[in-house]
């Protein structure tokens, strides 16, 4: 029996996989928009050489089945003998698939509504089948609203009433809706991340939307921000095994945990005091004042009709600025007391990334993998190579 997966060559995706090949012997069945066997292979490389040497790399794809589709198209584009082969094998359903896109409501409903939607018809056919072990929906903490100054809670309901940061929250939140009512007799987990940057044991990223941001807002003279307002901000290396382990395990109390920072947060002085004294910089003033015009700024900015610098800047802060002015706080008690284990102050480790991505250009240097590999000191994966 194997764990259907989405998302797995994605961010957040790649460090759940790491953890599962590394921690488990389960085998995986992974959606992936591959046309073939080596297509996949090559897909799931590039999202894994952050994490392990190729020849590690082949040592577990003998536990992996590619399961070729698009989250966008109907049943999920898969074949109809690998759409009965998952109904027949596949023992839970990782969601983490999403189209993190906070401008546009077409991209987020087609790939988040409908995406999520075809997931969920596909776990109830298995259902249907035998019992599934669990559906695990990663959402965002972002779905609790726009709630300036507000402390969310883990185990709060849903709140209709508040105002949606973007389509992209609005959708992961009618997700969540789905999941629970769709899978009234499946055990569904739902955990939620807060803002995902970095990794803390080392530089390296492949996700550079907000590490762009944060490069920016550094390079300001003055940030047009609160120094007192929070910025819950998360470690991959914490939050991809997070989601990973909580899925496996048997023995988890709730059905709900923030991958959050909770009261822990940092301030965005202290942040910005972190950044400047490791970069060797004069610390930014802070303007709070400032905060809603250059929020209108952005906007027009991003709305500007040609690409360009500008309108690439205007897209990218006027998205993050609300995030980042809001001061929401997401309790992670249950998840820090089930996981035993806290995610890592981002003042410990945020500085490095700023150096990094510049040096590669916002764009991390994949490497092909090798064609051939000395594998006659690899032993043999302990599972059967899937069908």
């Amino acid at each position: 029996m194997a764990i259907f997966m989405t998302g797995a060559t994605g961010y957040i995706g790649s460090y759940a996989m790491e953890w599962l090949l590394r921690n488990t012997d389960h085998e995986l069945a992974l959606l992936v928009r591959a046309p073939d066997y080596d297509a996949g292979v090559e897909r799931l490389w590039k999202s894994l050489q952050l994490h392990m040497q190729a020849d590690e790399f082949h040592r577990h794809l003998d536990r992996i089945c590619f399961i070729s589709g698009d989250l966008t198209k109907p049943d999920l584009g898969i074949s109809s003998a690998d759409y009965d082969w998952l109904i027949s094998n596949a023992e839970s359903v990782l969601h983490i698939a999403a189209a993190l896109n906070f401008r546009s409501e077409r991209v987020c409903t087609s790939h988040n509504l409908r995406g999520t939607l075809s997931v969920i018809k596909l776990a109830r056919a298995i259902q249907e089948d035998h019992p599934l072990r669990r559906f695990t929906q990663v959402s965002t903490v972002a779905v609790a609203g726009n709630r300036p100054g507000a402390a969310v809670m883990e185990d709060e309901p849903l709140d209709w009433s508040q105002a949606d940061f973007n389509p992209y929250t609005r959708t992961k939140k009618f997700c969540e809706h789905m999941v629970r009512e769709l899978l009234p007799d499946v055990p569904c987990l739902i955990v939620r991340p807060s803002g995902v940057i970095g990794d803390s044991r080392f530089a390296k990223t492949t996700q550079f939307d907000m590490v762009r941001a944060l490069c920016v807002l550094t390079d300001l003279p003055v940030l047009p921000l609160s120094p007192d307002i929070r910025l819950d901000i998360v470690n991959a290396d914490w939050v991809g095994p997070g989601i990973a382990e909580l899925h496996v395990r048997e023995d988890i109390g709730r059905d709900t945990y923030h991958l959050s920072a909770g009261i822990e947060s940092r301030t965005i002085g202290e942040i910005a005091d972190a950044i400047s004294s490791a970069l060797g910089k004069r610390p930014p003033r802070f303007a709070g004042q400032l905060t809603a015009p250059f929020e209108r700024v952005m906007d027009a900015l991003a709305n500007l009709p040609r690409a360009g610098n500008l309108q690439r800047i205007g897209a990218l802060l006027s998205v993050f600025i609300p995030y980042m002015a809001a001061d929401i706080v997401y309790d992670n008690t249950h998840a820090v007391t089930d996981l035993h284990t806290a995610p890592t102050p981002f003042t410990s480790y945020g500085a490095a990334l700023y150096p990094y991505a510049k040096s590669v250009s916002f764009e991390f240097p994949y490497t092909p993998l090798p064609e051939s590999l000395d594998l006659s000191n690899v032993p043999p994966s302990p599972v059967r190579p899937m069908a």
